[in-house]
């Protein structure tokens, strides 16, 4: 989301420009003046003169001063901020907490005649990424260097074993650096050593030292780009005798090895017998290659560990901890078979020239991504295409969503199932039948009934899940399992327009993954439940929930799971048609077509500003958010303090002085918090990946508690996360910091984060909102065309999960994306109709980082309209809100109430009204200001005297 470069130093310039014409303008006019004043009488030409120069410098130092308390304020204020560093007691229960969810999100996918656990000793670690592990994503959701990052080969040595210093070093030697990802560049090099660098000695060296191998594989990610999908395109090569080689052969993608990997391996499995595989990245990798290799005996994905999480890795391998994660996504053999392959990425229009902008980057124009797949995202296609007969699931699955294994065993035991017409609910007894302690997680779906062309449903869907604690060999805990028969409903989109609960029998079941069912029970609906009605809505929503985004369908054709998935080929095919249809074309706006004039109302009357009320901010807090006292409060902004309200919302909430509201700082995510104007940063916790794979939702909110408490200590009121987008694709660049494919996992994971930092007071900017599941072209006025059914059961659910979360306080961030022709954030059936009208959110609504100078579609006036409250800029370039007609401050008021009620609520207020404090910068102009009028004036007296003494005379 951080994306400050030169652009924004244009902008800022840009910015600034009418103070400079003014400085210009007043030198000008004082020479000007000086030259005709030069034929004057002495007396009358130096005083004129000394009059002219005072003004002009009073001119000068008016603009500067405008400069620094206008278009700079918030950056300065920023940059100038007291710095809070973290005390020595959180940073241990953070890096703490970093281990435990590492302990818990390491998952085991292999271990063939039980190699793992293994006993501290001698062990060789092959790879570059052993040296080179991946922490965490890159952009805003990087880690901090200002903290100890504890490496993978500590957590080996921190476990008992003594790794082969030669192999570290020559790797180290070989390479020390990671190819950078930035957002508008990257370098996709793997680094790793050819064969045949290995000399003779170092291998023979190698088996004297160990009959054991560690191979470590590492594929990064990060915001702006996603990960390349033909590394042959990509030029990737590496040398090997002074000759070079391609790394990767067109066509092969960066989730599969590369041929110097492939070379290692074949290495490392002809000299050792007992070979350990980790995988160190946070997107489903493809791991066919293990049946080329016998040797290659258990595989751990270790995701993303933060700063500290790594030292559970060599607790695992010891068996210190044992491995209870489940993967998050479903990871295939051949990742170019998924159904997004195809539609993944943007897609240029050919016909959209009348809407080409210039921008800092060039000339942009709109581009588009098909959610052709519908529903069927992840498992849910693939079981569901394996139940209808259209794929071989096991030559297409490797491991399935919620796969994990553990070096204990476990039974679990399906009570009755009841259903009281509300809610189903079952016990389940989970019994350690192994021989060591470990944890389980019970993973519940439902496979409801469906008609042959009637609404769209996939054969398997996770409705809810527990872990248990810590069993003992032998003991059993019995977890209860309960959800609504609202959570078992579909949208029909194209019949009732509404949430449809069909009747029907519903086949309930307890898996150990996604494809393996362990006990299931039939739960029968009697008649079907249309959830149309005020006093029958879904899921308690506010209001009827029923067509929202019919202008985002596109007229696709989609996939279909009528006649077995007839329509597969076609609907999943890459994009034929490249052009904007007239009718989305009449209604498509950026800033070059876009006029707030075109949408005022004329019978709009203008709201009371300026009054004087008495009332403070604090007067508010705790008050309901549609409470009378409200509007008295509002009354007393003016339009400029809505301005500065809603324009000046990157990293900060402004002060507003006329009801003491004081600046407030919000702060990067999602697995730290990043102050990027003091430089002060927490501990990194693990990626939402790691989390996820930990099914773990007491973890979860531990995570939530723990980055409160850093912001306490920060001085962080807000903070810009969780992400909680979609991993649609495995290519997708910020999978690093979403949670999964799957809408419930995420969404109930999410929520406990969410929670977790409201104990705190600390409001989570959830983000993005929505339908940001890719990185390619995000910010280029991206047209994501996707059916109602998909973006309410899949892309939103996570959102209305965390919404509907017992949150006192909170706040929304929005994607950079258009949601069909509109942006996202201008999208006022997804940031009114849904989210606060069906949902019932209070609090504010952000954009992602707003350049419009950058990006040619942002525009203050047009957002505001659309029910986003705030800009995330840093500098004022384009943010604020041009028209002040009765309409656009109808909406700015609004906006204003979202930001304050989110403020006032805030654990920054909880103690009573907390004192402003003025910068040292700004006392300093201040002062400055007075002593250069002081000088001013009496400069002025001395010249008029001097001119009548001499007159006198």
């Amino acid at each position: 989301m951080l994306e400050i470069n030169m652009d924004d130093v244009l902008a800022v310039l840009q910015s600034v420009a009418p103070q400079l014409v003014v400085i210009a303008i007043a030198l000008v006019a004082a020479i000007v003046v000086t030259v005709v004043v030069a034929r004057m009488a002495e007396g009358r030409r130096k005083l004129a003169r000394s009059l002219t120069w005072i003004a002009a410098v009073a001119v000068v130092a008016g603009s500067v001063n405008a400069m620094l308390l206008g278009p700079l304020n918030s950056a300065v204020t920023m940059a100038t901020a007291e710095r809070h560093e973290l005390s020595q007691d959180t940073i241990d229960r953070t890096n703490q907490l970093a281990v435990d969810i590492e302990s818990e999100g390491i998952t085991l996918l292999q271990n063939s005649e039980d190699l793992l656990p293994m006993e501290p000793g001698n062990v060789n670690v092959f790879g570059w990424a052993s040296t080179n592990p991946i922490y965490g994503g890159t952009g805003s959701g990087s880690l901090s260097d200002a903290y100890e990052t504890l490496t993978l080969l500590d957590s080996l040595e921190m476990a008992g074993f003594t790794t082969n210093e030669e192999l570290t070093n020559f790797y180290t030697d070989y390479s020390t650096e990671r190819g950078v990802i930035a957002v508008t560049a990257a370098d996709w090099t793997l680094p790793e050593p050819p064969a045949s660098t290995y000399t003779d000695e170092l291998m023979a060296d190698a088996r004297d030292f160990s009959d054991t191998a560690i191979v470590v594989i590492g594929r990064v990610g990060g915001e702006g780009l996603d990960l390349p999908t033909d590394m042959g395109a990509e030029g990737v090569t590496y040398t090997n005798n002074s000759t070079e080689y391609a790394d990767f052969e067109a066509g092969q993608h960066y989730l599969e090895l590369s041929r110097t990997e492939r070379d290692m391996l074949d290495l490392v499995c002809e000299n050792f017998d007992n070979v350990v595989l980790v995988y160190n990245g946070a997107n489903a990798f493809e791991m066919g290659f293990l049946a080329d290799y016998p040797e290659i005996k258990s595989v751990l994905w270790a995701p993303h560990p933060g700063q500290a999480g790594f030292e559970a890795l060599g607790s695992v391998l010891t068996g210190a901890v044992n491995p209870s994660g489940k993967t998050s996504d479903t990871f295939l053999y051949d990742l170019t078979q998924a159904p997004t392959w195809n539609n993944f990425g943007a897609f240029q229009y050919d016909n959209v020239s009348e809407f080409e902008v210039e921008s800092a980057r060039g000339i942009r124009s709109p581009k588009f991504v098909n959610y052709v797949e519908g529903i069927y995202v992840g498992y849910r296609f693939w079981e569901t295409a394996d139940d209808e007969g259209l794929v071989d699931y096991e030559a297409s699955v490797q491991y399935p969503f919620g796969y994990g294994l553990s070096y204990t065993t476990f039974s679990q035991e399906m009570g009755p199932a009841s259903f009281d017409g509300d809610t189903v609910s079952f016990d389940v007894t989970v019994t350690n039948t192994g021989d060591v302690a470990g944890k389980d997680v019970v993973e519940a779906y439902v496979n409801p009934p469906y008609t042959n062309g009637g609404i769209e449903k996939a054969t398997a869907n996770l409705v809810a899940y527990e872990k248990t604690a810590l069993l003992e060999p032998g003991e059993s805990q019995t977890v209860t399992i309960s959800f609504e028969d609202d959570d078992m409903a579909s949208y029909d989109y194209e019949g009732a327009r509404a949430y449809v609960l069909e009747a029907g029998d519903y086949v309930v079941s307890i898996n150990s993954d996604s494809h393996t069912v362990i006990s299931e029970q039939t739960v029968s609906v009697p008649e079907t439940i249309t959830y149309d009605t005020e006093d029958n809505t879904h899921n308690g929503d506010l209001r009827v929930a029923t067509n929202v985004f019919d202008d985002a369908n596109g007229d696709l054709e989609y996939l279909s799971r009528e006649d077995g998935f007839a329509n597969y080929a076609e609907a999943t095919a890459a994009p034929t048609n490249y052009s904007m249809s007239d009718e989305y074309k009449a209604t498509f706006y950026n800033n070059g077509n876009y006029d707030p004039t075109e949408f005022d109302n004329p019978d709009d009357e203008m709201p009371v500003t300026g009054a004087d009320n008495g009332l403070r901010l604090i007067d508010l807090r705790g008050v309901a958010y549609d409470d009378p006292q409200w509007d008295a409060l509002l009354d007393q902004l003016t339009v400029d303090e809505m301005n500065t309200l809603i324009a000046n919302g990157g990293y900060q909430n402004a002060a507003v002085d006329s009801i003491r509201k004081i600046r407030l700082s919000d702060v990067d995510g999602p697995a730290a918090l990043r102050d990027n104007f003091t430089g002060v940063s927490s501990i990194g916790l693990p990626s939402n990946v790691s989390l996820a794979c930990s099914w773990n939702k007491e973890l979860a909110y531990e995570f939530g508690v723990a980055i409160g408490d850093m912001a306490h200590e920060m001085e962080v009121s807000g903070w810009y996360a969780p992400s909680i987008n979609i991993h649609r694709s495995a290519f997708g660049g910020r999978n690093f910091e979403y949670f999964s494919e799957d809408p419930v996992l995420t969404g109930t994971l999410a929520a406990q984060q969410v929670l977790g930092a409201d104990s705190r007071g600390v409001y989570a900017f959830t983000k993005h909102f929505a339908l940001n599941e890719q990185e390619t072209e995000r910010n280029g006025q991206l047209c994501t065309w996707a059916n109602e059914q998909s973006i309410r059961e899949i892309y939103l659910r996570p959102f209305e999960e965390v919404v509907k979360a017992d949150v006192s306080v909170q706040a929304m961030m929005g994607s950079f994306n258009y949601i069909g022709n509109t942006y996202a954030s201008a999208h006022l059936g997804l940031n009114q109709t849904v989210l606060r009208d069906e949902w019932g959110f209070e609090g504010m609504v952000e954009t992602d980082y707003f350049s419009g100078f950058n990006y040619g579609y942002q525009n203050a006036d047009q957002l505001i309209r659309g029910g986003t409250d705030i800009m995330l800029a840093s500098t004022e370039t384009t943010n604020n809100v041009e028209d002040q007609s009765a309409t656009a401050v109808i909406q700015m008021r609004r906006a204003a109430h979202n930001i304050l009620y989110t403020a006032v609520n805030s654990w920054r207020y909880a103690d009573g009204d907390p004192a402003a404090v003025t910068p040292a910068w700004q006392i300093a102009t201040y002062a400055a200001d007075v002593v250069l009028g002081v000088a001013l004036v009496g400069l002025g007296v001395v010249a008029v005297r001097r001119y009548s003494a001499r007159k006198a005379s």
